[in-house]
């Protein structure tokens, strides 16, 4: 027998936007995909039709296709399992809802919410199963006749799988090794509703992964304890030889305390939880995304990568091709991985620095066009160059002042504005201009200018040549004062370099104005 062609698959829900938890359980479907040769598939998880969110689809495909997650077959992609849309798979679903009541592994329910509400006030911590489901309006306590008459006359109905009692059930997950449980602590779990004529996530799955020939089903930690009843589920359609491998992901938790991670905690402490803005279509709320943040989508993905997982050796920065390398599953730790979000920024810092200083003009552009500045992609990509290394300071979640190395394009604005806008003002109020304007200042000042003026060549050499011969015969020390009147305070590129930038005319603009501000 021919080995098993590793298929796996990502089935989201379209309730909303794509939580960031969410991306990195595709992230480790592609790599265990790609690294095995096989195929990852995209289904719509949308039989809970009262959670529908318009739009949640196409930010979710929008999504990973930023972030360079690319699928093999499934909705909008195409495939020979189709339709992968589970609310367009309703036929194929109740053929084995009727497998199930056809052999006894299911029955069908009609208690109504209210005495379900009665059952749990009469009996503490009730729940449907073997020792209570024949108390209950089923196809198991009432005549056939009565049951068929019910559903003829409309009366809405569910599914629910007759788990036996007493069971072993063991799952073999490829992160945690084996777990094992008595069927007994299981619910009948509801499987199909007539209000929709849907399943639920569990028979819908099941059937999906089954007749996707799915291999292995790499998810989150929070669909362990389901595990069980989908292994009983194998065993009651007869597939167990066809049955996936399990693999259930740690959670990613909150940055600060314990507990899952949540959007609550990105909004409080100022990072995103999403990896696309979201705008929700309802309450017009906007949450903040990675790409509108300024993120790169290969930092976004190394990031989330090493969140839960690690390479086997003590290296950070990992392209696609070497996470597809070195991913393994039994590399994945079993416990929660913290959101250490500022290490997202780190990320993000290293990727943009490895980048060519043209890839920065797009985004660098549109802030200064946000600005109301135009300019060149040359003269852009020679601020970038000049500035990239700075250092920025940052207010962060509780008011604190603070400094890190540029990380995103936003961050040059507010370094490098003076490229493009002349200081309006000069005051001496400023402590660094204070300390650098003494009495002799503006006569020396009215040297560099007069220096910088008979150059022809205005290039960085030229200046350089010129204004060293110059500082070395006559002792002056004008780099700070000359910044001073270029910038308007202490900030700024090498002076030749900034000098050479601006041009002559505008040098020479700025230098005297600063001489008739601060005399």
């Amino acid at each position: 027998m021919s080995e098993r062609r590793v298929r796996v698959r990502f089935a989201p829900s379209p309730t909303g936007p794509l939580h960031i938890g969410g991306v990195r359980t595709a992230l480790y479907n592609y790599l265990f995909a790609r690294q095995h040769g096989g195929d990852l598939i995209f289904r719509i998880e949308d039989t809970d039709s009262n959670r529908f969110v318009e739009g949640a689809e196409d930010y979710i495909l929008e999504s990973f296709k930023w972030l360079g997650i690319q699928f093999d077959e499934g909705v909008s992609f195409g495939g020979k399992y189709g339709p992968y849309r589970q609310s367009e798979r309703r036929d194929i679903y109740k053929k084995y809802v009727q497998v199930l009541l056809d052999n006894g592994k299911a029955y069908i329910a009609f208690d109504t919410p209210e005495e379900l509400e009665a059952k749990r006030n009469e009996i503490a911590n009730f729940q449907y199963d073997a020792t209570t489901r024949l108390q209950m309006r089923n196809s198991l306590t009432l005549p056939k006749e009565e049951v068929d008459a019910l559903i003829a006359t409309g009366k809405q109905y569910v599914v629910r799988f007759k788990i036996q009692p007493g069971e072993e059930i063991l799952v073999n997950d490829l992160i945690r090794g084996e777990v094992r449980i008595n069927s007994s602590i299981l619910d009948d779990k509801v499987l199909y509703k007539s209000v929709d004529q849907l399943p639920t996530y569990h028979l819908a799955n099941i059937v999906d992964d089954h007749l996707m020939e799915v291999s292995h089903v790499i998810r989150g930690e929070e669909w362990l304890p389901s595990a069980p009843l989908h292994v009983l589920l194998y065993r009651a359609f007869g597939w167990e030889s066809t049955m996936p491998q399990f693999a259930h992901l740690p959670l990613l938790l909150k940055p600060v305390g314990n507990g899952k991670l949540s959007k609550r905690d990105g909004d409080k402490l100022g990072f995103p939880v999403f990896p696309l803005e979201w705008h929700d279509p309802k309450s017009g709320e906007v949450s903040s995304g990675y790409r509108e943040k300024g993120y790169l989508p290969q930092a976004v993905i190394n990031f989330l990568a090493l969140l839960g997982w690690n390479p086997g050796n003590d290296q950070e920065i990992l392209s696609m091709d070497e996470l597809i390398r070195y991913f393994d599953l039994s590399r994945c730790s079993k416990s929660g991985a913290k959101f250490d979000y500022q290490k997202g920024i780190w990320f993000n810092h290293e990727y943009l620095l490895a980048q060519d200083d043209k890839a920065w003009v797009p985004s660098f552009d549109a802030l200064l066009r946000a600005q109301g500045i135009t300019s060149t992609p040359e003269k852009e990509a020679q601020v970038v160059a000049m500035m990239k290394q700075k250092v920025v300071e940052y207010t962060d979640a509780e008011g604190n002042k603070k400094k890190r190395p540029v990380s995103f394009v936003s961050d040059l604005w507010p370094l490098c504005n003076f490229f493009f806008i002349a200081p309006q003002t000069y005051s001496l109020e400023d402590k660094f201009v204070r300390k650098n304007w003494k009495e002799t200042t503006a006569a020396e000042m009215k040297q560099l200018a007069s220096i910088l003026e008979g150059l022809e060549d205005f290039s960085i050499e030229s200046q350089r040549a010129a204004v060293d011969a110059w500082v070395a015969e006559s002792g002056v020390k004008p780099w700070n004062a000359w910044r001073v009147c270029l910038v308007g305070t202490g900030q700024g590129p090498d002076m030749h370099e900034l000098s050479a930038f601006l041009g002559k005319e505008e040098t020479l603009a700025r230098i005297n104005r600063a001489i008739h501000a601060l005399g």
